[in-house]
């Protein structure tokens, strides 16, 4: 007996991918040109094909579901192989996007990232509370020290210190002297925490939904997931990522693998920078600036210039994009923000070393907005594909995808 599937179709859903850059999906008339070209594509229910129908006929649903979004790359060869110009690899970023603002919470912040005329809103409202917390710092200090040791006492063994000069280094320029290490913390810990909670809980549903929509598929025949399983898949589809073995494989956009590599290693050395040193301060009491034998000062202004560097080369690649590589507000958010966040850091620390006290404070102060718009925004943003294609890529490895 023949299964009948109602369709439903969603055409909201149509404007809003055609909206995040797939406009040229109606050009696609289902030749299967882009699988067959697709490098990476598995073997078994291979895409962008049965993405680009389901695109076409608005199942919503049946896209935002699968996990087989997240394994396209957008190298670009489907795209330049395409007989209609139907650029599928642009679809699929659309629908990408689309999918990240569907398992975000709040949609409202969600839509807000995507929305240009928010972006004054998202830069002022962290600007202004910089703003006020560096006034703070500058002004009333002791105020706020005296405060705190008489709400809390001696709790923290004496490290709360405003400045974090070292004894006989006055002439050292210290930012905890314009905006403390305090409010530093009371600022990010809860954005970060913010984040995390948004990312679980998106990727909680995401995993659900990708498996019920492997087994409808007959993807797979495991009824419920193993974690210890996906978590043993997780590991080795690691190495993959970090040598970035699935953009070698592309050959139209094949440029792109370096900057990307750079971006990624980039923010794992300063991930670890920033643990060691917040280590160091709550842990042994040695606060910073560090000397320039220090390992840690080292990697820093090694991972910094290559964040620039990195993210600088994929501005230029997009400036210099093709007429079948479109790039939409989405991409120029997150570009711009990893960017100023490189650049704001190592200009800070250029005017620190020339002893440019307040125009070091004043990089610094652009440097803490960079910070907190990816941080806060993180989940919301297309850098969020980060973590649902490495989901989505060790969920492929655990079900045998081939």
């Amino acid at each position: 007996m023949t299964e009948k599937y109602l369709a439903q179709p969603d055409l909201d859903f149509i404007a809003q991918v055609r909206n995040l850059g797939g406009e040229t999906l109606k050009k696609c008339y289902q030749c299967a040109t882009c699988s067959v070209a697709c490098p990476i594509a598995p073997e078994d229910s291979p895409f962008p094909r049965k993405e680009m129908i389901a695109a076409s006929w608005g199942l919503k649903d049946r896209l935002l579901n699968s996990g087989d979004i997240w394994l396209c790359h957008q190298c670009g060869d489907c795209t330049d192989l395409c007989p209609r110009g139907a650029a599928p690899g642009d679809v699929l970023s659309a629908v990408r996007s689309a999918a990240i603002t569907e398992y975000a919470t709040p949609k409202a912040l969600a839509n807000a990232v995507n929305d240009p005329k928010k972006l004054p809103l998202l830069l002022g409202i962290p600007a202004i509370w910089f703003a006020i917390l560096a006034f703070i710092t500058m002004n009333a200090g002791d105020t706020m020290t005296k405060l705190f040791d008489a709400v809390f006492g001696n709790i923290l063994g004496g490290r709360l210190q405003w400045s974090h000069a070292h004894d006989g280094a006055e002439h050292v320029i210290s930012h905890a002297n314009f905006f403390s290490t305090w409010f530093v913390d009371i600022t990010f810990v809860p954005t970060a925490l913010f984040a995390t909670i948004v990312f679980f809980l998106g990727l909680k549903r995401f995993l659900n939904d990708i498996h019920s929509n492997a087994v409808l598929e007959g993807k797979t025949d495991k009824t419920t997931i193993n974690y210890k399983e996906l978590f043993q898949a997780l590991i080795r589809v690691i190495p993959t990522v970090l040598k970035h073995d699935k953009f070698n494989e592309c050959e139209s956009n094949k440029d792109r693998a370096t900057p990307h590599m750079m971006v990624l290693f980039s923010f794992i050395g300063l991930f670890i920078v920033t643990a060691v040193a917040g280590s160091l301060l709550y842990l042994g009491n040695l606060p910073g600036p560090y000397t320039f034998v220090n390992p840690i000062k080292w990697l820093a202004n090694i991972a910094g210039p290559a964040l620039v560097i990195g993210s600088g080369l994929m501005i230029k690649n997009r400036l210099d994009k093709k007429d079948d590589q479109i790039t939409f507000y989405k991409d120029w958010f997150i570009l711009g923000v990893v960017f100023a966040l490189g650049l704001t850091g190592m200009l800070t620390e250029m005017a620190r070393i020339a002893h440019m006290e307040y125009i070091s404070y004043f990089f610094y102060y652009l440097h803490l907005i960079a910070i907190f718009e990816l941080f806060a925004f993180l989940p919301f943003s297309k850098m969020a594909h980060l973590v649902y294609r490495l989901t989505a890529m060790a969920y492929a490895e655990y079900g045998n995808r081939k």
